[in-house]
């Protein structure tokens, strides 16, 4: 592994003051492919050069792929309902974080990308908003917005445009957490499909990455939310939730947290809440523990590393960063490539595989996942997405 990719030992301090300095008037901007600096440049840029593009486009609309950003444009889309781990702070105070994004989009996959705040926390508007816009843009990045309405608008969104659509809160969490998952078990000399897996949150990441586990050979999962175990018999839970409990709980589990990790092999932490050290203790030995709630983890690291033989979080002053920005440039990157219509479940695997393939062969209990900054992981991500694309579909 190149020295300067090498994980943190310890935290970065950063002050206040360098913080909002970094963000101030913006984190992005639009630059120029060529300069317009003399009349013959302003000439063929705009006013009269421009006008032939805009009739040869008019005439077969198919040409705007080859003659505007637009078919390689990533539109990074929220309605501010759930940010971060801040909650619902509205579409002004979540735009910083679309910009960030943006600037991810341009730094690991060389996309371009244009942040879009909604002030409406209306599904039909949502929908019919990106609809409008459709022309604009090649593809759609969802970003904190609340679950369960999460579900039903990125299920309306992908219905409703012929381009690529992703909520990387659900799916970019879960291919990156299947990857990390593949490193765990080849650490520990385990098989996926007879590990014994407790998913604790069941919005947005956690739902997904119960999905894309059991998509790859997970059989025994049990996934909670605050209030228990889900179960097919337990009442007051939405549809999401419902349909999840009838694909998992083999073992007809019921209670809460306590029940579901006695002699777990695996706990996937999505909820924001805490599990005391005992639960942890009562996992099966040898077991693996991702606390992926940010900043805070449901448990310590070093406090899980008593138990488990591998250890994960969302932070990236802890080995094992389970991080989003190792799928979703590739993700997109790959999808567009191939002038995919859908981003697909074999194209999500396809992104963990590769992830995982990066570091397969440097393998150990503090490094099951590459670093961020590793340059490997885009060009390895989207060339598999592109594979595994379904451009029908």
């Amino acid at each position: 592994m190149p020295e300067n990719l090498a994980m943190n030992s310890s935290p970065i301090v950063i002050g206040d003051e360098e913080i909002f300095e970094a963000h101030t008037g913006g984190k992005i901007s639009v630059e120029l492919k060529s300069p317009l600096d003399s009349q013959r440049a302003l000439s063929i840029a705009y006013t009269p050069g421009v006008a032939q593009v805009s009739r040869a486009i008019a005439a077969d609309h198919t040409l705007a792929a080859r003659y505007t950003w637009a078919h390689r444009l990533v539109a990074v889309v929220s309605d501010g309902t759930s940010v971060l781990g801040l909650g619902d702070l509205g579409p002004s105070a979540a735009l910083p974080v679309m910009e960030g994004k943006a600037a991810l989009f341009k730094t690991f996959a060389g996309l371009d990308s244009i942040p879009i705040v909604l002030d409406t926390k209306d599904p039909d508007e949502i929908v019919e908003t990106l609809v409008r816009l459709r022309p604009s843009f090649g593809a759609v990045n969802l970003e904190d917005i609340s679950a369960p309405r999460c579900f039903e608008i990125e299920r309306r969104v992908i219905e409703a445009l012929d381009c690529p659509v992703m909520h990387d809160d659900q799916h970019g969490t879960a291919i990156v957490a299947l990857a990390a998952l593949l490193g765990a078990a080849k650490v520990v000399d385990r098989e996926i499909a007879s590990l014994r897996v407790v998913v604790s949150g069941a919005g947005a990441a956690g739902v997904a990455c119960a999905n894309i586990l059991l998509s790859r050979g997970v059989t025994d999962m049990i996934v909670l939310d605050s209030q228990g175990v889900l179960h097919p018999e337990r009442s007051g839970m939405n549809e999401v939730k419902l349909e999840l409990a009838q694909r998992t709980n083999p073992r007809g589990v019921t209670g809460g947290l306590a029940e579901a990790l006695a002699g777990a092999d695996v706990f996937l932490g999505a909820s924001g809440g805490v599990v005391p050290e005992e639960l942890i203790a009562s996992m099966a030995p040898g077991g693996v523990v991702f606390a992926l709630s940010n900043p805070d983890p449901e448990i310590h690291p070093d406090l899980a590393a008593k138990y488990a033989a591998v250890v994960a979080t969302g932070r990236s002053d802890f080995p094992n960063q389970i991080n989003n920005v190792l799928a979703f440039p590739g993700v997109f990157r790959g999808a567009l490539d191939a002038g995919a219509r859908r981003i697909t479940e074999a194209m999500k695997l396809a992104a963990a595989e590769a992830i995982f393939s990066v570091v397969a062969d440097e393998l150990a209990p503090d490094r099951i996942v590459p670093s961020p900054l590793d340059p490997r992981v885009e060009p390895a991500v989207a060339a598999a997405v592109a594979a595994a694309a379904d451009t029908v579909s």
